[in-house]
């Protein structure tokens, strides 16, 4: 048998060791120059839920246009039948945070139920400008102002949101006596057009579509505004983004890093709106000429909020404490991203 050659000189003593060096080095160097992407995946995978929603568009945005990825961010969009779902998901720790459109209220529900869970950094405002909300009638139908609803059945979407909303509309609008029917957004047209309900509290795309196919009209726009924070073009902050705290107390770089390439999203549709709808395709049903008709939201940042948007924020969640929704009281500023 040969006898095994003893090490090269090569490659052992003082001589090995420096090459292992300059091997670790130079794998170090390589990774600063790989892209983004290939660097994000030692860092924390960050689960966004959201409900596929026109006012996710930052969010689909960022995604599509690569923003997480340049920031060395591995996002994982998850999406969901309903704000409420997503909600849950974060209280679980199935989601690390909610985009857009995930409904105020239902994230307010989840910081009561595990306070300090959640912090908003960014909130889809809406009123009769910037339309989100609004109640729809058949095409045909005689009502010309709310009050004509008086007795109606009128549809609205699922979850105590919405059930809350709808009623109290309808209630100081005048349409007293008023049945509310919960039923999923995406039915609101079809059940007005066959008869089943007499109007609906609903989200847009509905009054867009109902109005391209000649089925439905709006009896009145910005409806929470006007109702709820009582004037017309006040903001309604009825969805919101957050990150969870957790994620942010384990993760304090990578949140900060999401934030900002979010704003981004935010930022590009707020410049490149015409541009940004093609991204409503895939993450939304919103498909075809409508995505060109559909009104986009408006979107205010963590560090955007004014002393008067907490106000109108605060009264919106007071309307939910006053009707016993809430078990206690929701401070909305503790809720507010600081950054």
């Amino acid at each position: 048998m040969k006898p095994v050659p003893a090490p090269s000189s090569a490659t052992s003593g003082p001589a090995r060791r420096t090459l292992i060096k300059a091997t670790a080095a130079g794998a170090a160097l390589g990774m600063l120059g790989m892209p983004a992407i290939l660097r994000a995946q030692g860092g924390p995978k960050i689960r966004i839920g959201y409900w596929p929603i026109a006012a996710g568009l930052p969010f689909y945005s960022a995604i599509e246009l690569g923003y997480f990825k340049e920031a060395g961010l591995d996002v994982e969009p998850l999406k969901f039948a309903g704000a409420q779902q997503v909600m849950e998901a974060v209280l679980s720790g199935r989601a690390d945070g909610t985009a857009n459109g995930t409904g105020s209220a239902n994230i307010a529900i989840g910081e009561i139920a595990q306070p300090g869970t959640f912090k908003i950094f960014c909130s889809n405002p809406s009123n009769v400008k910037n339309v989100l909300d609004e109640v729809i009638v058949p095409a045909a139908s005689p009502a010309k102002v709310m009050a004509d609803l008086k007795g109606k059945r009128v549809g609205s979407g699922p979850g105590i949101q919405n059930v809350t909303l709808a009623k109290t509309v309808l209630e100081r609008g005048g349409a007293t006596g008023a049945t509310v029917v919960e039923l999923p957004i995406g039915q609101h047209v079809a059940a007005l057009a066959a008869g089943q309900i007499d109007g609906a509290y609903t989200l847009e795309p509905t009054g867009t579509i109902g109005r391209m196919n000649g089925t439905t009209r709006v009896l009145e726009a910005g409806v929470i505004a006007r109702y709820v924070l009582g004037d017309p073009m006040a903001p309604w902050f009825g969805g919101s983004a957050s990150l969870s705290s957790d994620f942010i107390k384990k993760n304090p770089d990578a949140a900060k890093k999401f934030v900002a390439a979010y704003g981004r999203g935010v930022a590009y549709v707020r410049s490149k709106s015409v541009e940004a709808r093609q991204y409503l395709k895939g993450y939304t049903a919103i498909e075809g000429p409508l995505t060109g008709e559909v009104p986009l939201a408006a979107y205010t940042m963590y560090n955007e909020f004014t002393p008067a948007d907490v106000a109108h924020f605060q009264k919106f969640f007071d309307l939910f404490s006053e009707k016993g929704i809430f078990s206690s009281r929701l401070i909305v500023d503790t809720m507010l991203y600081k950054g």
